[in-house]
Order: structure tokens, then sequence, then C-alpha cells
């Protein structure tokens, strides 16, 4: 039994769905915001385990569901490329190859590092430097990105499809935003906001997914594969959130393409910058 409110799961959940996909670290504020409130959870309680994992797949199922038309046509694509022994035979195909490129370095580096990089978590103030190095990341990458010179996903190389998918992998520090990352990245190489964006949440569907699933094995083998009401509503709402935030995401970057990033930066240095000095005054 997992040791928080009905109140705390909630909130935790709403935080989870809506940051998990903005450029603002989810990770970071799941460790930030409950030290702000006051909330004394123990993040190594048996029960916290599966309530994390039903949050992520929340998230991962509010993608499936807002780009699922966009699946389709890519394994579509994939299988006719696999038939006609050749990939790049339409840009369906090419996009989904390009994705789980996109994916594999971050899944390295992750299996790799994640017990090391696990023992941040807890850390307030780890969080929040490095939300304020994920806000830089964000001004830098809208002042220094390159002109638009990729039309669409199936136009970038398979180079650039690793640059990205190296990128990612940063997001395993809390504070530094997966979608901050890749998205930063996808601009300097030439993509527009909503293309870089679009490329974003569709390379973090796998992953998210991933990351839940990764744990399913290790709640069975600890006897821990039961979840509680409160796990599950907060399953439902995190993706309820992630999906509305999603949609707000995706018209955001259609509708500005000028310093789109701009506000989500200066919010993440505002807020890392409040929390250490919250820190050093209590």
């Amino acid at each position: 039994m997992i040791h928080l409110s009905f109140f705390q799961g909630i909130v935790l959940a709403i935080i989870q769905g809506i940051t998990e996909l903005a450029p603002v670290s989810s990770l970071a504020h799941g460790v930030i915001l409950p030290e702000l409130f006051g909330w004394h959870i123990n993040r190594q309680s048996e029960g916290f385990l599966p309530f994390l994992v039903v949050l992520h797949l929340g998230t991962a199922l509010a993608l499936l569901l807002y780009f699922y038309k966009d699946w389709i046509f890519l394994f579509k694509g994939f299988f006719t490329g696999i038939k006609n022994r050749n990939l790049n035979i339409n840009e369906d195909s090419k996009t989904l190859y390009l994705l789980a490129l996109a994916t594999i370095p971050a899944g390295l580096i992750g299996l790799i590092f994640v017990h090391k990089l696990k023992k941040l978590f807890g850390f307030t103030d780890i969080a929040a430097v490095f939300l304020i190095v994920n806000g830089i990341i964000l001004y830098l990458g809208e002042k220094k990105r390159r002109k638009q010179g990729i039309a669409k996903i199936a136009d970038m190389t398979v180079a650039a499809a690793l640059i990205i998918g190296v990128f990612q992998s940063f997001a395993l520090i809390p504070g530094i935003s997966r979608s901050a990352i890749t998205m930063v990245a996808a601009l300097y190489l030439g993509f527009k906001h909503e293309y870089a964006a679009k490329f974003s949440f569709l390379l973090a569907t796998p992953i998210i997914f991933a990351a839940g699933l990764l744990e399913v094995p290790k709640m069975i083998k600890l006897h821990l594969l039961t979840f509680d009401a409160l796990s599950l509503m907060s399953g439902i709402i995190a993706g309820v959130a992630a999906y509305f935030s999603i949609w707000f995401l995706m018209k955001y970057f259609h509708k500005y393409e000028i310093n789109a990033l701009f506000p989500f930066a200066f919010y993440c240095i505002i807020f890392g910058a409040f929390v250490l000095t919250y820190q050093m005054a209590f």
C-alpha cells in the first residue's frame, strides 16, 4: 500500500501528465513540488514503484491515442518496406526506421547508467540546478537554432536521428527534460518547432512505455504487481492531463514558430532559482 493521500496522488498525476511532455522536466517537478508542499513521501516504499509505473503507462497511452493515426500509417509503410526489402520505399517506412534508430542511444545509456542516476532523484537542490540548466539549454537552443531546412521528419538523415537519440539520453538526469533536449537538437538540425515537437513526442512513446514495462518483471519478482484504486485513478488522470498537454503543445508550436521555447526557458530558470533560494532560506 502506497503512503499517499488521495489528494497527493491526484496532484502528482496531474503534474506528471502535464510536465512529462512539456519541455520543463517531469522528473524535476516530481522531486521539487512534494518538497515545497511539505509532503514526506517515501520514494523507496514498495507501493511507490507500481504508482510510478501506472503514471508512465497512462502518459504513454495518451501519446498513442493522440498520434494513433500516425502510428498506423508508420507501421503500414514499414511493413510495405519490409515486404519490398526497402525501408526507404516511402516516407512512413523511413520515419519509423529513423524513430527506431533514435531510441537506441537513450536505451543503451539508460540501461548502463540508470542505477547511478537514480541516486540523484531524491535531491531537490540537484533537480533545481539542472532545471536551470534545462532553461539555459532551451534559451540557447532557440537563439542558436539553424534556419529551417527539414521540410518533414522523413527528410532527416540517419546521423541526425542518432544525434537526437544521444541528446535524449541526457533526460535521464533529473531536471533535464526529454522533450526539451530532443527539440533543441531537432531545431539545431533544421526542424520547424512543430516537426521538432512531433518527432520528440513520437520518440517519447516507446521510451516511456519501455520505462514502465521494464519495471513489471521486478514487480512480479517482489510480488508488487497489484495496484490499488489510487494508483489506477492516478494513472487515468495522468493520461488525461498528458493528452491535453500534447494537444496544447502541438497547437502552440504550430502557431508560434518564432521564439517559441523562450517562455519555457524563462520558467525553468526562474522556478529553479526560486527553489534554490527557498532551500537556502529554510
